[in-house]
Formats: C-alpha cells, structure tokens, sequence
C-alpha cells in the first residue's frame, strides 16, 4: 500500500466461503490504516476485530474465539512481540502475521522467535497481503479442521462436538453447553492421560485465575455428572496436577 494512495480494494476478488469461518483479530494502533484493514479484511470475508494496542488486543484473544491474528509491532502499552509470545502460551497453533514498518533482519528473526509464522513491512501490497493469509490459512486452519475429529467416542457413547451432544448405544441424546463441551473436547483430546489444571483454563477459559479454577471444578462436576447419566467414561482428578478422562476400551 502506498502512502497517500487509496486502494480500491472493493474491485479485488471476493474470497471464497472458506473465508467465511476465519476469525482475524487485528492489532494496529494507526488509526486510519487500522480502520482501512478491517473493512478490507471485512470485505474479504473475514470476520476481523480491530485493537489499537497490544494489551487490549491480548484481552480480545482471551475472551474471543480468534483463528488468525494481525498485529504490528511498535503498539502502546504493549508491543507486538510481548503480545506475540502471550498469545503464545494461550494457543500455541494459531497462525500470527507480523505487520510493521520495522525491517531489519534483527526484528525479522524476533518476530519468528516470538512465535509469528509470517512477517509483511509497511508499506505493503494489499494483494500480497490477502495472498499471505490464503498461504497460511491452507498451511494452518485448513489442515486443523480437516483432521480434528467431530465425534469422540467415550466407551460406548458418542460425543458430537459440533451439536455439543452425548448420544449413548439406545440412541437417547444430553445437550451440553459451549463451555461444557469445549472442557469435554480437551479431555477426549487426551484420553487416558492428565489434562493439567493450567492448561485447562488457558485453552478453555483463557485465564489462569482463582475465579477461572473455581468455575472450571463446577463444570468438571457437571461434566462427571452427565457421563455417568450416558453411562460411559469418568472424569477423576489428580491430586495437585488436573483431571484425566478415564475410557475403557473392553466394550463390544
């Protein structure tokens, strides 16, 4: 993009649905260019958020549901590399994209030890730009979906993540909530062994407090509760350490 030149990016090609599914949070504290990246984006298809500095776009990720990220580097409050390696401990997959005026190899190679998987400097093409995001949609988001199962087994009871629902061998069906089945997703997704406390909140509540653990033990209790209704697997805790999810595999 050059300086002082509109681009009329409503005359590129719109992208296909895929794009539809992809949630960019954006951290950008220049106010036009922030503005003129979310519309573009927005007019792309993505569904993307817009933060003016690293701290509140780090609030944003941990209360959102965020599957690529944007972020420049030189950010009030905090920088795009703090930000970079917070959102790392929170997901360590999600794809980052760094966006800055800075452009020596010095800052290049941080920005990858941050934990970004691509690094783009101002000014910079707007093609270029929704090209590098396609590039590592297809690398990242698109390989994730595709072998993340959408069922679980748990003994002889069936876990569909997508409906959020336990359905047992007589076909009878229990609803979960969103929380509830993103807790029960974690376990599955570690069957047999111990899903730490820590990174239980991180991942699933984004935040490892005292008010976070408090909720997360009502929903361990909840979850324990609805297996033993379906009549299939246990939740047990470990003492000190989590919480492992107990599958026996003898059934017929």
């Amino acid at each position: 993009m050059q300086d002082g030149m509109p681009y009329n990016f409503l005359n590129l090609p719109l992208m296909n649905d895929s794009a539809n599914s992809i949630s960019i949070l954006l951290a950008e504290d220049d106010p036009n260019l922030g503005s003129f990246l979310q519309a573009y984006l927005n007019s792309k298809g993505y569904k993307t958020h817009l933060c003016r500095d690293g701290q509140s776009a780090l609030e944003a990720f941990r209360e959102g549901n965020f599957n690529f990220c944007i972020t420049d580097i030189m950010m009030p409050v905090k920088d795009g590399f703090s930000l970079a390696k917070d959102i790392r401990k929170i997901d360590a997959a999600v794809p980052i994209l760094f966006l800055t005026a800075k452009t020596l190899e010095a800052d290049r190679l941080k920005g990858f030890r941050s934990g970004g998987d691509d690094y783009l400097t101002k000014p910079f093409s707007m093609d270029e730009l929704l090209l590098r995001i396609q590039a590592i949609v297809r690398r990242t988001v698109g390989v994730q979906s595709k072998s993340e199962p959408e069922v679980f087994k748990i003994g002889d009871v069936a876990f569909d993540v997508v409906s959020r629902r336990l359905v047992n061998p007589q076909g009878e069906s229990q609803d979960l909530t969103t929380r509830e089945a993103d807790l029960l997703k974690l376990l599955c997704q570690h069957e047999n062994e111990v899903v730490e406390r820590k990174d239980a909140l991180i991942k699933v509540w984004k935040a490892d407090n005292y008010f976070n653990a408090r909720s997360m033990d009502v929903y361990v209790t909840k979850l324990r509760k609805a297996l033993a209704k379906a009549g299939s697997g246990e939740i047990i805790n470990v003492h000190g350490v989590g919480f492992k999810l107990v599958v026996n595999r003898h059934e017929k």
